[in-house]
């Protein structure tokens, strides 16, 4: 049963809270991954593996962290999150130390395992608070809090990690190994007091989560019985499920290209990081921006439905866009894409989970299991990249044009992935439902 509207401000206050910290967490990957790339001295297609390790765990961790919810609870379960996250956050210490990629990999892999409980519970939790129609609608108030979050996480970790990187790359290539290692050395040690401060803050919070008044929501049950036709028994009858966790899969890689290749693809095109270190922001902004248009839009002047269908039609849009474009004024179609995200997820959660009655749980698993599109998709954006730096090198450009011709070309992969949530905009959600 839904709780009466009148108590729904304090956790959604909560709630909000929770997708702000998150997001903070989420978004510093866009200045984590220069950086990555800078001291551990790697490729294009390694350096996207910050992403890997964050929404990976999604995969592994959505239904494990849906039966902990159930045997624990949401509270209990929210601030285990944020005590896993801490811990995380912590393991950033040693890996700065040793200046070793795989322990970086591995705080960021258990920081992502932190957010699936939180996502886990605040998603399904948020969604069905309130009426299903205005579903989109709430979740675009905590789309808010999360891309402010990330837009201050951005700045903040872009001005702490990316300050001086272009001086010590150009000194990297005419110094001897022993200045070399210092350098990268002293680079590394920026991330101690930001990561320490970091696990006290989300420790804290752990604790106060606790104490937070949170009231018990479940999703209506839907009763399927026709003449002669027994309930639903299955998630698998359920096609517009599967549907929309396909939709969620590519979104979320579109959205994390969108966010966290935007630095290095700045870069690539000849800014300085001191300049390419706003770029995060730019999108992030556009997102927040647009969510609050939807906060007064949805449902009352614009269908969820209809939102949906604007967005993917916008993403595929300045996807062309981008790749027809150099320069800064690409570099703003990328920070655009901002505007055609920020919905989709909003849209797709109620749209999935409307009729599903007590199959909402383990749907909701499902979902934050499609997060992990931000897992894969970043890393073939990558490997696209080398592939074509390295066939344009071959061909006789030199390694700048290279660099920067073939980070423009490879931004072709958003366009399927919009088509795709196009489609589910248009026909996939009715599939299976009466």
């Amino acid at each position: 049963m839904q709780s009466p509207k009148k108590s729904n401000l304090v956790p959604i206050v909560i709630i909000a809270s929770l997708f702000f910290i998150f997001g903070f967490v989420t978004w510093i990957n866009g200045a984590l991954i220069p950086f990555m790339k800078t001291i551990n001295e790697l490729t294009d297609a390694q350096s996207y593996l910050v992403a890997s390790a964050s929404y990976i765990s999604f995969v592994l961790m959505a239904l494990p962290a849906s039966y902990i919810l159930n045997k624990i609870g949401y509270k209990k379960g929210m601030s285990l999150g944020l005590i896993i996250m801490g811990i995380g956050a912590l393991l950033f210490i040693p890996a700065a130390e040793a200046r070793t990629y795989w322990v970086f990999l591995t705080g960021i892999f258990i920081q992502g395992v932190g957010m699936t409980l939180l996502q886990t519970a605040a998603n399904p939790y948020i969604t069905i608070l309130g009426p299903m129609e205005s579903g989109a609608k709430r979740i675009a108030i905590m789309g808010i809090a999360n891309k402010t979050a990330g837009a201050l996480g951005s700045l903040i970790f872009g001005a702490l990690l990316l300050s001086g990187i272009d001086e010590v790359k150009d000194k990297l290539g005419s110094v001897s190994l022993e200045e070399k290692n210092v350098l990268l050395d002293t680079m590394a040690d920026s991330v101690f007091m930001p990561y320490l401060i970091m696990a006290i803050v989300l420790f804290v919070l752990g604790v106060l989560i606790r104490m937070a008044p949170l009231p018990d929501v479940e999703a209506e049950d839907t009763d399927d019985t026709v003449e002669g036709k027994s309930t639903k028994t299955s998630i698998f009858q359920f096609p517009h499920l599967w549907l929309g966790v396909l939709a969620l899969f590519v979104y979320v890689g579109a959205e994390v290209i969108a966010g966290d290749t935007i630095i290095s693809y700045g870069i690539s095109l000849g800014f300085t990081g001191e300049e390419a270190k706003y770029f995060t922001t730019y999108t992030l902004m556009a997102m927040v921006a647009t969510y609050a248009l939807g906060v007064f839009l949805i449902p009352k002047y614009v269908k969820q439905k209809t939102a949906l269908i604007a967005s993917a039609v916008l993403g595929i849009v300045f996807s062309l866009c981008i790749l027809y474009t150099t320069g800064f004024t690409s570099i703003l179609f990328v920070a655009g894409l901002g505007i055609a995200n920020a919905l989709v997820w909003p849209a797709i959660w109620p749209l999935t989970l409307e009729g599903l009655g007590k199959f909402t749980k383990t749907a909701s698993a499902l979902l934050i299991m499609a997060i992990s599109g931000g897992a894969i998709i970043p890393p073939l954006y990558g490997r696209i990249v080398d592939a074509n730096k390295t066939e344009l090198i071959a061909s006789g450009i030199d390694q700048v044009q290279a660099t920067s011709r073939a980070a423009t070309s490879s931004y072709w992969i958003l366009i399927p992935c919009y088509a795709l949530i196009l489609f589910f905009a248009v026909w996939g959600h009715k599939i299976g439902k009466k």
